[in-house]
């Protein structure tokens, strides 16, 4: 019995996917006039995020390669064999499944698709360097270009369809801060108050998004030292009088992120702690009222870098301001020309959306010592900016006693 090394599948009815089959086509229209504008005869994409903003598709890889291939005409999601039906289930357009029974078989699949091509866009940023010379040997050689950047640049300005989706995520953020809260006491541990959280986000995206896969919505809640950096893992840790606490909730609804980030105290906080805190809030406040359309990233973050240096915190500052939010924000995804730092001189505008998050480490040896943090997301419009987080911040709210 000879088996093949690629083959199509209809294994049951296309799904409903996050977006109206108007909104992928307005992005493959969009990726076909950059197609257009750098005379590509195909573009390969390999990454979590463009295969799902095009197609809709969100793999879960384990080591095997996915792609989704669009040309002038079509675009078709390559898959792995062992996902069976469910990539044409939830894509927007074709899907083609490669075999295991030969290593370069997922190549083949390719070829197949994109025969005697001369120019070929890719992910370079994705890539590796094998997988690149694996697929430039596979296309006999043809001119490599990176559409990355173009591909980005399209991503940072998101529909209308998008923002719906994303203004749900951050409401379900709060829910999942909400009900994180009401499970802080003294001798509570971090990951049993974590997983409430989780809980009540999971059960929001199922009431608000029942068509949408549930996968990789998470938490993370830290006390005390654990504070120090944004992304520590939840631990066994219990709680005691007195703890800085960082609450962090992160909904992801069809491969879209949101996120809520909250400093917090366990019944009291000592003068230095709130010193600290009301700085990082001022901080954050005047952070919200720049973000407006016409604004310099560059220039906002030069600005909330001084008041930090007449607070007296700049030197403890960690990271950037704020970062884009979109498909896969948080990990892959991440819009690197959308960043409030220092050296982003991307101006904003109206359909960007931006989450402004100042964060101040003061080491353990030190009197306030903790990693302090806000995270409010906003949508900038016409007119200026909606922060669609609602989730209250600052020391007259979120000492829990």
């Amino acid at each position: 019995m000879k088996r093949p090394n690629f083959f199509q599948l209809t294994n049951g009815s296309k799904a409903n996917l996050p977006f109206t089959d108007k909104e992928y086509e307005s992005r493959l229209k969009g990726l076909r006039k950059i197609m257009s504008e750098k005379n590509l005869d195909a573009v390969v994409l390999s990454s979590m995020q463009n295969v799902a903003y095009y197609s809709g598709f969100l793999y879960c890889s384990f080591g095997r390669p996915y792609s989704c291939i669009v040309t002038q005409e079509r675009n078709i999601v390559v898959s792995a064999n062992i996902d069976a039906g469910q990539p044409n289930r939830r894509c927007y357009g074709e899907n083609l499944i490669y075999t295991d029974w030969e290593r370069d078989n997922y190549l083949k699949a390719i070829v197949s698709l994109v025969k005697r091509v001369k120019k070929v866009g890719i992910e370079k940023d994705h890539l590796t360097m094998e997988r690149y010379q694996n697929l430039n040997d596979a296309l006999s050689n043809p001119q490599m270009i990176d559409i990355s950047p173009f591909t980005m640049q399209q991503r940072m300005i998101k529909s209308d369809e998008e923002i719906v989706l994303i203004k749900s995520g951050a409401k379900i953020a709060d829910i999942g801060g909400e009900a994180l809260v009401k499970e802080i006491k003294v001798g509570a541990s971090e990951i049993d108050i974590a997983m409430v959280g989780r809980d009540a986000m999971e059960k929001a995206i199922v009431k608000f998004h029942p068509n949408s896969e549930l996968r990789d919505t998470w938490v993370w809640f830290q006390s005390g030292i654990n504070t120090d950096g944004a992304h520590n893992p939840v631990t066994t840790r219990r709680l005691k009088r007195g703890d800085i606490l960082s609450l962090n909730t992160f909904p992801m609804i069809s491969g879209y992120y949101t996120a809520l980030e909250r400093t917090l105290f366990v019944n009291e906080v000592d003068d230095d702690s709130l010193k600290a805190w009301e700085a990082n809030v001022k901080v954050h406040k005047r952070g919200i009222e720049l973000i407006k359309p016409g604004a310099k990233c560059s220039e906002i973050t030069n600005e909330l870098n001084e008041l930090f240096a007449e607070l007296g915190y700049l030197q403890y500052r960690t990271f950037g301001y704020g970062h884009s939010f979109g498909v896969l924000s948080h990990y892959y995804g991440r819009e690197g020309k959308l960043e409030l730092r220092e050296d982003i001189d991307t101006i904003l505008e109206p359909n960007m959306v931006v989450s402004m998050e100042p964060m101040i480490l003061i080491p353990d040896n030190k009197p306030g010592a903790g990693g302090y943090r806000e995270h409010d997301i906003l949508v900038i419009n016409e007119n200026g900016a909606e922060d669609i987080t609602k989730f209250p911040f600052g020391p007259e709210h979120n000492i829990i006693k």
